[in-house]
């Protein structure tokens, strides 16, 4: 049965509505962890493609809207090609979360739109709250979100005070503001490592398989909640071990939301920023992409002479839930970008009390990843105990 979302767009959609089955952690306060996960329904729109002369004139008028305003699209590698495009061509971004927080905020523009899911636009209005945040429609969620509601967690970490709570990028305002700290997939292996140096105990959320990864990187002592993103966690080996033989020279690139099988088979595995620099990188022309089929396209633009193939999410008799393809992230187009760029509708408004609360484990992830890049790893993970003053080592 279908479940709605609540309705943050101020506009009925034509668009025709598909249900999405997404994981629902179940814990239990006798229990360490979440231990078990029961299926839950939201939904999708799935907008309508327009035609190429309809296409261009959305461009156009987009450009011209955006230069009226003073504004700048952020865009994310995994929503519609001619969204990434536009971003770019105009002046805006196309990166992963991490770059799109940073060119929110730095940006001069005081009036951003971000293409991409629900947790990236309160992330834009967190950092900049005093700047108007626009996303093509409000609607568009991420089953780690969803996985992960905000009083379920906050009891969770109510359970193990002695842990440092450490979530993705990938949750709402709410969590984000019952953290100490908020990664993305670009720094998470550096920050957890810090604070394991430091001494501290790591209660994660929400993608259980990043976290994995990232317990086994380290070492550190790191509690799960058993979240899962619905695009990676259907990426089946079975299948990928036949590919992999049809095309003996292709190299495997993973993101680490994928599962502890598919990780093991790759070649590199890391984010959306790290996958295009290993298919940079490394000496083959043939790669299989395992991340959501939105970042093909800047691969194939960066590297026309090089062939890349999505990694496979079903078998021949099997059915998928995402094909590769995030639902909600496909819900961004051009006709909406128009929409809220003339009308102001899909503002982003997030409490004030919260922006001061998310805000803080926020900037101490960017501050990190400052001193990581302007100085290196130990200059970086100095910077921890001044960081998290209040957080005593376990």
């Amino acid at each position: 049965m279908l479940t709605a979302l609540p309705t943050r767009s101020h506009s009925d959609h034509p668009a025709a509505r598909k249900t999405v089955e997404y994981e629902l952690p179940q814990w239990n306060q006798a229990l360490p962890q979440a231990t078990a996960c029961t299926t839950r329904h939201a939904w999708a729109r799935v907008p309508a493609e327009p035609a190429p002369a309809e296409r261009q004139r959305l461009k156009n008028r987009i450009r011209t809207e955006l230069a009226k305003r003073n504004a700048v699209m952020v865009s994310h590698f995994y929503v519609h090609p001619d969204l990434q495009d536009l971003a770019e061509e105009t002046g805006g971004i196309v990166s992963d979360s991490l770059e799109m927080a940073r060119f929110g905020r730095d940006h001069a523009a005081q009036t951003l739109v971000v293409s991409g899911v629900r947790f990236m636009g309160e992330t834009a209005k967190i950092l900049s709250p005093e700047k108007t945040v626009l996303m093509p429609d409000q609607d568009a969620t991420c089953s780690l979100d969803l996985g992960c509601p905000a009083a379920d967690f906050s009891a969770f970490c109510d359970l193990h005070p002695d842990r440092t709570v450490v979530v993705y990028a990938n949750t709402s305002a709410e969590v984000k503001a019952r953290a100490d700290w908020v990664v993305t997939s670009s720094c998470a292996l550096e920050v957890v490592a810090a604070l394991k140096e430091a001494g501290h105990k790591i209660l994660w959320a929400p993608d259980r398989h990043l976290g994995r990864y990232i317990q086994e990187q380290t070492g550190a002592d790191m509690l799960l909640w058993n979240g899962a993103c619905i695009v990676h966690d259907e990426f089946k080996a079975f299948e990928l071990q036949a590919l992999m033989q049809e095309h003996p020279g292709a190299r495997l690139l993973a993101h680490p939301e994928s599962s502890a099988e598919i990780v093991a088979m790759a070649h590199a595995v890391g984010s959306t920023s790290a996958i295009i620099q290993a298919a940079k990188t490394l000496d083959a022309q043939e790669f299989i992409v395992a991340t959501d089929n939105g970042l093909l396209h800047k691969l194939r633009q960066l590297l026309p002479h090089k062939r890349f193939m999505e990694a496979p999410t079903a078998g021949s008799s099997a059915t998928c839930k995402s094909c590769a393809h995030c639902p909600w992230m496909a819900m961004n187009g051009l006709a909406d970008v128009l929409r809220v760029l003339e009308t102001g509708d899909n503002a982003v408004h997030v409490p004030a009390d919260l922006v001061k609360r998310a805000r803080l484990p926020i900037d101490r992830m960017l501050g990190f990843t400052a001193a990581l890049k302007a100085q290196g790893r130990h200059a970086a993970a100095s910077l921890v105990p001044r960081l998290v003053p209040h957080l005593g080592a376990a």
